[in-house]
């Protein structure tokens, strides 16, 4: 059961679905937690007594009165299904703290920062670029520049490619937003970029003159993906302190064969 004190009850004010399988919500809470970007909460819902309970990244700024997150549905999953049922009106249990280090570098002094995501791994960077526009809206010129790469099987999975695909038209000084879809025999009608993430880190390092030492690297989402990319980062020179990493969720380890 939910202890007291330990979860507050917050309430889905609205719902977006991407894909079938891809929806945003943003809820209201009260009181609502203070949180950088990059950081998460746990979400959670209580059922015959017992709550199943996951941590999820901030989609919405600091800045903003809701809190917003993306969600995939797993097939199987102790809580996506049941997360995929709810709809405005309805209430979930969260835990009152924002917590996680996965935040902007303001310390380094670098320059470039550039992020890597597959589907809802953007979900950090999404809230990230939010709170460099909120800068920009206040005449404060993001002293940063972020560059947001995001892979996803099909072009339908990118659920905020509007928005940041605007954003970088209306800003192009200081934010770049780069889909690239990874099956493109699926999605014929594609015409961005094609690949994997990691297959786009080298080029689009090259392209925006980012090296070690003035650049800070971002990697969020499919753990094959993180280590993919961590490699790449690490065999360019880049220092572990400048390479931070979201993992959302681990693979399952294989039993090793005998008894």
């Amino acid at each position: 059961m939910a202890a007291p004190g330990k979860h507050q009850e917050v309430e889905i004010v609205s719902r977006k679905d991407h894909a079938p399988d891809l929806w945003s919500v943003r809820v209201r809470a009260d009181p609502r937690p203070d949180y950088q970007s990059g950081q998460y909460v746990t979400l959670g819902v209580e059922e015959a007594g017992k709550v199943t309970e996951r941590a999820y990244s901030l989609v919405s700024a600091p800045h903003e009165s809701e809190l917003e997150f993306f969600f995939e549905l797993v097939t199987g999953g102790a809580l996506t299904p049941q997360l995929h049922l709810l709809q405005p009106g309805a209430r979930l249990l969260m835990r009152p703290r924002a917590k996680g280090v996965f935040t902007l570098d303001r310390e380094s002094g670098h320059k470039n920062h550039l992020c890597v995501s597959t589907v809802t791994g953007v979900a950090p960077f999404v809230s990230m670029a939010r709170t460099l526009l909120r800068e920009a809206e206040q005449g404060r010129t993001p002293a940063v520049r972020l560059v947001v790469l995001e892979a996803a099987s099909r072009s339908w999975e990118f659920g905020y490619r509007d928005e940041l695909s605007a954003l970088a038209g209306r800003h192009p000084g200081w934010f770049t937003f780069v889909p690239s879809v990874s099956r493109p025999w699926e999605d014929e009608a594609w015409t961005g970029e094609r690949g994997r993430a990691e297959d786009l880190v080298r080029k689009y390092l090259d392209g925006n003159g980012m090296e070690p030492g003035n650049t800070t690297a971002y990697v969020c989402g499919n753990p094959g993906m993180i280590d993919n990319a961590k490699g790449i980062f690490l065999r360019r020179g880049f220092s572990r302190e400048d390479l931070r990493i979201e993992v959302y969720w681990m693979p399952k380890k294989e039993k090793a064969d005998g008894p």
